[in-house]
């Protein structure tokens, strides 16, 4: 049973009701699909969401809590009847049409998509080079579950925690429903109590968080004796062609992680797709590396050849729906195409490709949801 503390005042949390959480002391949370919803800032939307809870709307608490986003969202606002729709149909809609009520725009299409693109391919070979079989895993900005749904695949008990709840919520019904959630904000108190895990992890998205260093001093808390932290895709500043999002330089990044083992988010995609042990390179100030990761802990790097970087065995794999017949590529957009069409070894032809072209290496064929 997972323990809970306030993120306002770091009291240990118990269930008052089936639908939320209460200090003892008069201050109350929402649970909504099971997932803790633990914002701070958000005062009117949990004492709102509790009242209708309390009522037992649960499917309207569900849906004014799908509209929350987070604080630097500049998309549109989804629409209350797209919202309400969502909930009723969960059960039967897509995650495409799923994801497309809640109006996510382009990151709908990095979610779709995201199996194939080479930053999540390279952050499985990452957990992969340096796994310790863990039996529990955290993952901060867990997304829609598409590691969790690696991890738990392979018998891991897993939490993701991110800031927005419609993540979360996508994750459970969609993509990783063996996983636990909680929302909270990284930057503020963090409400897992007393809680360690053998893998702490944070993909593609610690480059954007607020109070960096708070943040991953956070993630080494949550870590047991002799757990492994893995942080993938943290953009270079001096990166020749431009950083794709906030970045900081090889200097700034060692301040933070001095003691970790650091790669070329270039060398893991290589490791997985011609598998064999990534090199690390440590930080060094390089024009020509777009990101790197890193991990503390783990030992040395292995081979990413049949663990949480391929597909379980069991997997019923389909075509990348992102390669067209004959041959050609259908991207999801510009923008998705600019970001990582570059690295889509799937994208080209077998002759122009350094390995064997394995199609489950390559992405070609894909271990994509139930109701992708």
């Amino acid at each position: 049973m997972n323990v809970w503390r306030s993120p306002v005042s770091g009291a240990a949390l118990a269930a008052d009701t089936p639908w939320s959480l209460d200090d003892g002391r008069g201050e109350r949370w929402p649970v909504v699909d099971g997932i803790p919803y633990l914002r701070i800032g958000r005062e009117a939307l949990v004492a709102d969401t509790l009242r209708l809870l309390d009522a037992g709307e649960a499917d309207a608490a569900t849906a004014l809590l799908l509209a929350d986003q987070d604080d630097w969202w500049t998309g549109p606002a989804a629409d209350p009847a797209d919202l309400a729709r969502l909930v009723r149909e969960r059960d039967t809609l897509t995650l495409r049409e799923a994801m497309a009520l809640l109006r996510l725009g382009p990151v709908a299409d990095y979610f779709a998509h995201r199996w194939v693109d080479p930053t999540y391919l390279a952050g499985l070979a990452l957990i992969e080079a340096h796994w310790q079989a863990p039996a529990r895993a955290f993952e901060l900005a867990c997304g829609i579950g598409h590691y969790l749904r690696a991890l738990t695949g392979r018998g891991v008990a897993c939490m993701g925690g991110d800031v927005v709840f419609a993540k979360c919520w996508l994750a459970r019904h969609w993509v990783a429903p063996a996983a636990d959630y909680v929302v909270f904000d990284a930057g503020g108190h963090w409400p897992l109590a007393d809680d360690r895990f053998d893998l702490a992890m944070c993909h593609d998205a610690f480059y954007f968080l607020p109070e960096q260093a708070h943040v991953a001093a956070c993630l080494r808390v949550t870590l047991a004796e002799g757990g492994v932290l893995a942080i993938s895709h943290l953009h270079n500043a001096d990166y020749r062609d431009g950083a794709k999002g906030p970045a900081r330089s090889a200097t700034a990044w060692r301040a933070l992680f001095p003691d970790a083992v650091v790669y070329d988010e270039r060398a893991l995609l290589a490791a997985i797709l011609h598998p064999r042990a990534p090199a690390a390179i440590g930080w060094r100030d390089d024009p020509a590396i777009e990101a790197w990761s890193l991990v503390e802990g783990g030992g040395a790097a292995r081979v990413p050849e049949n663990g949480v970087a391929m597909p379980p065995a069991d997997a019923m794999l389909r075509p990348n729906p992102l390669l067209d017949a004959p041959g050609g590529v259908r991207w999801p957009s510009d923008r998705w195409r600019d970001e990582y069409g570059a690295g889509c070894r799937w994208a080209l032809a077998d002759e122009a490709l350094p390995y064997p072209p394995d199609p489950v290496r390559l992405r070609r064929l894909v271990d994509l949801p139930a109701r992708w």
